[in-house]
């Protein structure tokens, strides 16, 4: 596994880091690899698109399709 090393973290960045992660009953460590790791785990938005697309050719889905599961999901909110 690598290492990463963080120079010059604001004073107050580094003092909220640790009270969250001992408010969380984790070292400082585990808390900011838990931050980095859910980072990693989210789609850009270039890559969601990219992901869509892909999803998309590989159906029959019209665009009046997803219009009416967004109408029908708006309906269901009310």
């Amino acid at each position: 596994m690598a290492t990463i090393h963080v120079r010059d973290v604001p004073d107050d960045t580094l003092r909220i880091l640790k009270t969250r992660a001992a408010k969380s009953g984790q070292s400082l460590q585990n808390y900011v690899l838990q931050l980095l790791t859910g980072e990693a785990a989210l789609l850009s938005l270039e890559e969601a698109a990219r992901e869509a697309r892909a999803i998309a050719a590989r159906g029959d889905v019209t665009a009046d399709d997803i219009s009416e599961a967004v109408r029908e999901m708006r309906e269901a909110r009310w």
